[in-house]
Order: C-alpha cells, then sequence, then structure tokens
C-alpha cells in the first residue's frame, strides 16, 4: 500500500493515481490521514480486501503529480530521532561508532511537507537524508523479530540541523531545539507499507542539493536496523500510532565537508528514495 496526505485528504496511489479514501469507502474512513493510523491494521485489511475495486477506480484518478502532497503523519505525537547510526557518518564527524542507539528527538511542531518551502533562520543549517519509520500500532517491550508487525510503513524525511545552536555550550548539546526549528521535519511524500519493498531492510536513500547528489546509502548500512530501533525505543517508552523514527542520516552532510556546505535560500533540496518518491524542498531567507 501507498498512502498521501493530499491537500489534507488520505488518498492511496495506484501506477501514479490517486484513489481518495473517503470516497472509495463509502465515508467508513476518515479523510484526515493521521487518524488512519489508529485503526492501521483494521484500515490494511480493507485496502487488500478491496484492491481490485480501488485499482480500478483508480484509473479514473488525478496524477499524484497535479495534487499538492502534504505530510504523511502531519501530527505525530512523538518523533524520535536516531544518531550516528551510519558507520561513514560516525566516521566523517570522528564520532566512535556507537554500542548502543543514541536518541534524541525533533519536536512535533516542526514537521512539514515534501515540497514546502522552510525559512532558514541563520546561514548554519545542515542538511540530513533519512528513513522515517511510521508506527502503526502501541508498541511497548516488542522484540526485534515481531518489530516489523508494529510498523506501518515507511517514508522520507530531512533532519534540517541548525549547528550554530546545536554545537554551542555548555554539553550536554541542543540536539533537540537545533533541529525543531519550524520546517525542520520534511516528511513525505508517501508512506509505503513494508510489503511494497523486495527487502524493507535493504533500502537506497539519497539526497541532492542543487543537482548535486550529496548523500547515498542504503538502509542495510544501517548500524541498528528498524527491528532494533523499536525493540531498543519500545523498551523504554510506549510507541503510539503515528509515532515517526528518523532512523539516522549517512554520510556527506554539509557541515564536516570542506568547504563546508550551509542550506542557503533558493537552494533546493530532493531527498529520494525507491517506492516512496521524492521530496523537493526549498529555503527562504526570514524576511522573503
Amino acid at each position: 500500500m501507498r498512502l498521501v496526505n493530499a491537500a489534507g485528504r488520505a488518498a492511496l496511489v495506484f501506477d501514479g493515481r490517486l484513489v481518495d479514501v473517503v470516497s472509495a469507502s463509502a465515508g467508513r474512513w476518515s479523510a484526515r490521514v493521521h487518524e488512519l493510523y489508529e485503526s492501521w491494521d483494521t484500515f490494511s485489511q480493507w485496502v487488500r480486501r478491496n484492491d481490485a475495486q480501488l485499482r480500478a477506480r483508480a484509473v479514473n484518478g488525478p496524477q499524484i503529480s497535479d495534487v499538492r502532497l502534504a505530510a504523511p503523519v502531519p501530527f505525530p505525537r512523538q518523533v524520535f530521532a536516531i544518531g550516528l547510526n551510519y558507520r561513514e557518518h560516525a566516521r566523517e564527524g570522528g564520532a566512535e561508532i556507537p554500542s548502543t542507539p543514541m536518541v534524541f528527538t525533533k519536536f512535533p511542531s516542526a514537521i512539514t511537507g515534501p515540497t514546502d518551502s522552510v525559512v532558514l533562520p541563520s546561514q548554519y543549517v545542515d542538511f540530513e537524508a533519512e528513513f522515517v519509520v511510521v508506527i502503526g500500532k502501541p508498541a511497548e517491550r516488542v522484540g526485534a523479530h515481531e518489530a516489523w508487525h508494529y510498523v506501518a510503513g515507511l517514508t522520507l524525511g530531512q533532519d534540517l540541523s541548525e549547528r550554530a545552536v546545536q554545537t554551542a555550550p555548555p554539553k550536554p548539546q541542543q540536539y533537540s531545539l537545533a533541529k525543531s526549528f519550524r520546517g525542520f521535519a520534511p516528511v513525505g511524500p508517501v508512506l509505503a507499507t513494508p510489503d511494497e519493498f523486495a527487502n524493507p531492510d535493504d533500502v537506497e536513500i539519497s539526497c541532492h542539493l542543487n543537482g548535486v547528489e550529496m548523500q547515498r546509502a542504503r538502509t542495510s548500512d544501517l548500524i541498528f536496523d528498524v527491528p532494533h530501533l523499536v525493540e531498543y525505543l519500545s523498551s523504554i517508552v510506549t510507541l503510539l500510532p503515528g509515532d515517526l523514527v528518523f532512523t539516522g542520516t549517512p554520510s556527506g552532510i554539509g557541515w564536516v565537508r570542506d568547504p563546508r556546505v550551509v542550506l542557503r535560500p533558493d537552494d533546493v533540496l530532493v531527498t529520494s528514495a525507491d517506492r516512496i518518491g521524492s521530496m523537493r524542498n526549498t529555503f527562504t531567507s526570514p524576511t522573503k
């Protein structure tokens, strides 16, 4: 299943065309995409049972390219993020390979859409392309072997980071605030369920800035994969439907490059993955 937030209405994607969830279900399901996660298993079963009818309906549906998409999870209650979860990213920053996941949070008010413009609060903003896990049902002390059953799907995110705030003394540093300015969590464009991938533990992600490739990696390179992260987080907190887990960024961030690369007004940042599509975010100065 591939699900989008099409201008505020939940829609399914079949061969590039959209099917409105409310219309197709005769009002059984909500137009509000975030409400679907509360009954994700039942909703998923309905989609599977009605696959043929939904595909037939999609033939006359609008093209996904003609609709402005919002974040497929617009109102998560919790947003977790994992630092240093690719070995090459840890090495490029001179950090040790962690023995347990490094966890911080992005505040939910930072969520924005896959094509939205983001205001740059300073000249110290960096990019971090990430796969994002969307939780599909309450998870407490879930073992890694069953973790994928608690995942609604995967989408893309950018863990935008204001490095001056992040690295300002004293320690411990302000990771959560530095990564939670308004618009610092673009998410989308599509939520794809795990069965959409040949192997959900091995998916490629890439990031281009103004047409130049900055990052490319596969989730098989993660130090702590999705099952491990779900197991670890749910051993401490209760994961809730619609929660997000940013799984970490590959090497290639701008802050450690020589010369350093930061985001500037009018930059175009494209984050892509198979079956999920591409986010295309632009940036403006505070006065624009």
